[in-house]
């Protein structure tokens, strides 16, 4: 009796999941629909933050300047943009493989095409961090798709899963294919300033681990996407070092710990608005100095990521969706040891809304987020039980150890 009456409740259990992972699917799917059907008129399309990166792919085809504002914003008010001011990529010139294709087509196809890419390199991530945490048997890593930055970056057509996809290609390579967690690693050159404590620590433990080849793989896709990028334009990096002068991209208020300290203290200081992030590399030298020996990057390296997002000196909302394997792997850790999913669920519940009621990128409601995904990850991996030799050290408690 007592075997049947565990048979059906595992049973009824399962039957949850099913059920639990076709909403999480059917709200997926019509979310995927919505955007798609909103985006085929192009003056949809011409205003969201695509069309920075289809007016780039346009002045790449025929051979211009593709931070030149005039033309960047003739293109788009040709397409149907109701700015006054250009919308221009502060990407460097890396991005060009990226954006490129978009010169061959219309503004209209164009989004259709991008929202695809990147609905594409979502499935892949949650689909390879499903595998990172052990297949489970749950469908957790589906609420991936409902992660409130990912659906910032489709509905604005931002490149946060792109970054997302890169930094899953390396966590799930870096073992066994050195060379391609290198390659890899290309997207996240569009944004390095999002990653430079990592990329101090990748640096540091390669060469502790004589992993030389992941940087070397590294290495080898950025130079050939540099030669890629002077085969469409000479003079692209000197075009892109003027635009950034010009543009006073350092005046405006992004909502960013970093950019608030400095508007809080003397708004004119810019050099305080780097100060987060250089305390933020010496930490990572030291966080990582203390742990070499038993380095993991599915699990230390999950911290390092969210102490990076959290110092960065510029950063969008958007770009938030590199941490969903941090958040994602806290969740796993949450539920093993059963512990409350409350938090999250408050946490994304908040962000999702905040999307949902279209909350302006520069508003500093998204000050919050960033913290309390770290919040959220330190929360679900501490141990329950302190042991003594650890109990000084809250960043050990952390990692479980």
């Amino acid at each position: 009796m007592a075997t049947s009456l565990e048979d059906k409740t595992s049973d009824e259990v399962s039957v949850w999941r099913v059920v639990a992972a076709s909403c999480i699917i059917a709200a997926g799917s019509c979310l995927v629909f919505g955007i798609l059907f909103f985006g085929l008129s192009s003056k949809s399309a011409a205003n969201r933050d695509f069309i920075e990166y289809w007016a780039v792919g346009q002045q790449l085809t025929h051979h211009a300047n593709p931070y030149d504002g005039a033309a960047i914003l003739r293109l788009q008010r040709e397409a149907g943009f109701d700015g006054n001011k250009p919308k221009i990529t502060f990407s460097p010139p890396v991005a060009f493989f990226l954006v490129w294709p978009l010169g061959l087509v219309s503004a209209r196809a164009g989004v259709i095409l991008w929202t695809l890419a990147l609905l594409g390199s979502i499935a892949i991530s949650t689909w390879i961090l499903w595998m990172i945490n052990g297949r489970p048997a749950n469908r957790f890593h589906l609420l991936g798709y409902l992660f409130a930055p990912i659906l910032a970056c489709l509905m604005a057509g931002q490149l946060g899963t792109f970054l997302l996809l890169g930094v899953v290609l390396f966590l799930y390579f870096h073992q066994s294919q050195p060379y391609l967690a290198g390659a890899a690693l290309l997207p996240c050159a569009l944004k390095p300033h999002l990653f430079l404590p990592c990329a101090i620590v990748l640096f540091l433990w390669s060469i502790d681990r004589k992993q030389y080849r992941i940087l070397a793989g590294f290495a080898i896709i950025l130079l050939a996407t540099c030669a890629l990028t002077l085969a469409f334009d000479i003079h692209a990096w000197s075009q892109y070092s003027q635009m950034m002068s010009s543009t006073g991209v350092l005046d405006a208020f992004v909502p960013t710990l970093s950019v608030t300290l400095r508007f809080l203290i003397d708004r004119n200081a810019v050099w305080l608005q780097f100060l987060p992030e250089a305390g933020g590399c010496v930490w990572a030298v030291w966080y990582f100095w203390t742990r070499h020996n038993r380095w993991d990057w599915t699990d230390q390296g999950l911290l390092l990521l969210l102490v990076s997002m959290a110092c960065t000196p510029y950063a969008w909302f958007t770009d938030e969706a590199v941490l969903l394997p941090a958040v994602l792997a806290a969740l796993y850790r949450a539920a093993d040891s059963g512990r409350s999913l409350f938090p999250l669920g408050l946490i994304a519940g908040i962000a999702f809304i905040e999307v949902l009621a279209a909350v302006k990128m520069t508003s500093p409601f998204y000050l919050w987020t960033v913290p309390a995904w770290l919040a959220w990850y330190l929360y679900a991996v501490h141990t329950r039980t302190t042991e003594p030799s650890t109990a000084c050290d809250p960043l050990s408690l952390a990692e479980g150890h």
